[in-house]
């Protein structure tokens, strides 16, 4: 220090700080050769602590609060001195200031997933971020165990260390919480409480503590997050067939709203019918995957005739039931019939296996 700067301290019989960062935790009052006064004021304010360190021993500690520096507030540094006469002459000491309140907004993440085990998904990888405050608990620990002669120590040099202590503990909490990836979002509050003071207990050996950590957010890989939003919607569409049928009347209203309808929009006109048929099947009430048919289809390897009775078509019908109607009278020889296969209506006597059906032919009589 220059002329100025030794005259400067001379005059000067306050000790005091006014912190105008909001990242300083440590600050060594500058005077000239370390010289203090006696009857110096000491201003100490609220979120702050005074610390004086005399040749490198931490002498006395002062809460806040204003006080005149003489050899009733100084026992301790009295005691190392060995001044037993008074201190009517200045004084060597270092006064370091430690500011005490919360240093909010520090965050923190997983660089690297943590593996858990899923009672559902089995093994997952999840990330999780937060943020936490930190503050000095204990300022002559804090000195002596990381300050050192440091003249303006801020929260750039321990953030690094805490956030990894952050890190490692997350990391062995999500491993073994036991609670599945579903219910992690209910049980975040209570988990970041529990670090919270688990992390306290790791820093207190450096003079610092924890009062508040927050998880934010734990989340899966995007590809499972993915799978998971696939089955999510699978679960939210229900019954797929209603779904399907929703979705063909929607492509069917949009084609029709195009300037050329359903032909403009490359299908066609008869395609469009036949689509517009199938769409009101498929919604109709007889189309319900739960109706039942209303007749058994025909056996195999029957063969099904019709018959032209007055003019009208009846059928299909087995040839048993034809010969029934040949019994009743209802058919004759000359009912024109026809099958699949045939190119034109025949009469029934043309047909041998109808003619000779039972019931087409009376048996002889008996022997008188």
């Amino acid at each position: 220090m220059g002329l100025m700067d030794r005259l400067r301290g001379e005059l000067i019989d306050i000790i005091e700080w006014t912190d105008d960062t909001r990242d300083t935790i440590v600050w060594r009052f500058p005077r000239y050769e370390n010289e203090i006064k006696m009857n110096a004021r000491l201003v100490v304010r609220e979120g702050q602590t005074a610390v004086f360190v005399n040749e490198g021993t931490l002498a006395d500690v002062f809460p806040p609060g204003t006080y005149t520096l003489s050899t009733a507030n100084l026992p301790i540094l009295s005691t190392l001195r060995g001044w037993k006469h008074g201190f009517e002459s200045p004084y060597k000491a270092e006064v370091y200031f430690v500011s005490t309140r919360q240093f909010t907004d520090q965050k923190w993440g997983t660089q690297n997933p943590a593996m858990m085990r899923d009672p559902e998904f089995g093994m997952v990888r999840v990330r999780a971020f937060g943020t936490y405050t930190f503050r000095a608990a204990d300022p002559a620990v804090l000195l002596r165990e990381l300050v050192g002669t440091d003249p303006q120590f801020t929260t750039d040099e321990v953030e690094e260390f805490i956030r990894q202590s952050v890190v490692s503990r997350v990391a062995t909490a999500l491993a073994t919480s036991g609670v599945s990836v579903l219910d992690l979002a209910a049980h975040q509050g209570e988990m970041a409480e529990r670090l919270a003071g688990i992390l306290s207990a790791d820093l207190e050996h450096l003079g610092l503590t924890l009062p508040r950590f927050v998880i934010e957010n734990v989340s899966l890989p995007p590809e499972v997050e993915a799978a998971m939003d696939k089955r999510t919607s699978m679960g939210v569409l229900g019954d797929l067939n209603q779904f399907t049928r929703f979705q063909a009347a929607t492509a069917i209203t949009e084609a029709a709203s195009n300037p050329g309808g359903l032909a403009g929009a490359g299908v066609g006109i008869g395609v469009g019918a036949t689509l517009g048929a199938q769409l009101a099947q498929a919604l109709s009430p007889s189309a319900a995957p739960t109706a039942a048919p209303t007749a058994p289809p025909p056996l195999p390897g029957t063969t099904q005739w019709y018959l032209g009775v007055s003019g009208q078509q009846v059928g299909p019908l087995a040839p048993a039931e034809v010969a029934a109607r040949v019994a009743a009278g209802t058919a004759t020889p000359e009912t024109l019939v026809w099958r699949a296969g045939m190119s034109d209506w025949v009469p029934l006597a043309s047909v041998p296996e109808l003619a000779a059906a039972p019931g087409t032919v009376p048996p002889p009589l008996p022997p008188q």
